[in-house]
């Protein structure tokens, strides 16, 4: 059995890890990362997800209390939220959609993918994701409610990239989705648990169960769309599935006004 003390280190690098594979934070070890410790690490990705939730969340009430409007307010909290990721699932959202809409072979849609401009589905998306987004937490409004959902969606929508990962296979040997590796059965156990129980308490139980249905269904259609057409899963496929996670939770919150 691993000592305590050595158990704590390996959580505390699981989390410094995590935090800097989804934010612009400097929080990894200097130290380069064993083989697989990325997909070990996997398990606190919802939990790095709190965080930025918790950021975007700070942002709106501060706002509120300014004075602004809720709509200024969610708008607020989404550039903060897309500045501390470094906008890094906004862009996998943007090139999967160029990708998997523009291109007519499986090459020349990889091939789009990798390429740093964006194009006119990308553009579109990126318009949908934030005016979704924005839209469910004006409707919120309520800050400790706004609250409750950007922690529940950002927590939840990155519970399911592990199970993605470990269930997906690469669409290329030499994307960072392949070099991170196949993440174990336990992180993908430990990040949905985390995950749910985010859910669960903020939406409540048979909210965040609606929650669950629609980022599984989301999480499967997506998954077999990118293997249908490219093979497998990229980063800039996991960054499209944290969106629409974000998107779903949130519009979720949003139609149950939580909170209030």
């Amino acid at each position: 059995m691993m000592p305590r003390a050595e158990l704590l280190k390996d959580i505390v690098a699981d989390l410094r890890m995590a935090a800097s594979f989804v934010t612009i934070l400097p929080a990894a070890s200097s130290k380069p990362a064993a083989d697989g410790a990325v997909a070990r690490a996997t398990w606190a990705l919802p939990v790095a997800g709190l965080l930025v939730g918790l950021a975007g969340a700070f942002v709106y009430k501060a706002a509120i209390r300014c004075g602004l409007t809720p709509n200024l307010a969610a708008l607020l909290a989404l550039g903060t939220t897309a500045l501390i990721t470094g906008a890094l699932h906004e862009d996998g959202l943007a090139d999967t959609a160029d990708g998997l809409g523009g291109g007519r072979t499986r090459e020349r849609k990889l091939e789009i993918m990798r390429d740093s401009r964006i194009g006119t589905y990308g553009v579109c998306a990126l318009i949908l994701s934030f005016g979704l987004r924005w839209s469910a937490l004006a409707t919120i409004a309520s800050p400790f409610a706004v609250t409750l959902a950007l922690c529940a969606a950002h927590a939840a929508a990155r519970a399911g990239v592990p199970a993605f990962m470990s269930l997906v296979p690469p669409a290329r040997p030499d994307g960072l989705s392949a070099r991170a590796g196949s993440p174990p059965g336990r992180s993908v156990a430990i990040a949905f648990a985390v995950g749910t129980l985010a859910l669960a308490l903020a939406l409540g139980p048979g909210k965040a169960l609606v929650g669950l249905i629609l980022l599984s269904f989301a999480g499967l259609m997506l998954a077999r769309l990118a293997i249908r057409q490219i093979g497998g899963q990229t980063g800039d496929i996991l960054g499209a599935f944290e969106q629409i996670g974000e998107i779903l939770v949130l519009l979720v919150a949003a139609a149950f006004q939580i909170g209030r």
